[in-house]
């Protein structure tokens, strides 16, 4: 896959600065727009809870939680946990965060096919990412394609993934900005500002996803050398 040594560093440089540039454009969005409060006034809490009641999940609880964009939904215990800057604060940023994360609330509840499928997905992921390269490094050094080939297909699990999550949250963020919308919580000069915090976001996944399809794809490709030799 690399002719040379130096092909090889730039493939390397590239699976470390694709989501640190990722990570860098959602901070970025996040600490500009967290400093701007919403037209409404409303906190995420509010936020969460206003769109929460308006879709009937009353059965859905919000509560803070510590640290900086912890914020997330417990399908299992059926929360959404906003971190604490997002749950007490009413700042466009915080409202877009909290919106989306009761998106994922509203899938949940409509049972949404792709965030079904990531649930399945997920004891066999977590393992596939624990075990992939453990059986790759093995089947490499001890020349023993099964174990190489048994390692891809448990990181293909993972990979599968990756992929998934993609329409997840990104309809997650769809909902997101509707809801926000329409319950009045930003008003139409807004949108711009909220869609930015949103994308930002976004990028961390498909970020993510483009490094675990890389590493496949490399890991496929030496296999396939492997066999040829």
């Amino acid at each position: 896959m690399f002719e040379t040594f130096g092909g090889f560093l730039i493939y390397i440089a590239l699976l470390m600065l694709i989501p640190l540039w990722a990570q860098s454009r959602v901070k970025s969005a996040y600490s500009k727009y967290s400093q701007i409060a919403s037209s409404s006034g409303m906190t995420g809490a509010q936020v969460a809870r206003k769109i929460l009641n308006d879709n009937g999940l009353f059965d859905v609880s919000v509560e803070p939680v510590k640290g900086q964009l912890t914020d997330h939904y417990d399908p299992r215990k059926k929360v959404v946990r906003l971190s604490e800057h997002n749950y007490y604060g009413n700042s466009i940023a915080g409202a877009a965060v909290a919106a989306h994360e009761v998106g994922h609330a509203m899938q949940d509840a409509e049972g949404y096919a792709f965030l079904r499928f990531r649930h399945a997905l997920v004891p066999i992921a977590n393992f596939g990412s624990n075990i992939s390269f453990f059986l790759i490094l093995a089947g490499m050094f001890m020349y023993i394609t099964e174990l190489f080939l048994a390692g891809i297909i448990f990181m293909s699990a993972a990979v599968l993934f990756q992929l998934v999550t993609l329409p997840v949250e990104f309809n997650a963020s769809s909902r997101a900005m509707e809801q926000i919308v329409s319950v009045g919580v930003i008003r139409n000069e807004e949108e711009r500002e909220t869609k930015k915090v949103l994308d930002a976001a976004a990028l961390t996944y498909v970020a993510a996803a483009l490094v675990a399809v890389m590493e496949l794809v490399r890991f496929i490709l030496m296999f396939v050398a492997m066999n040829r030799d």
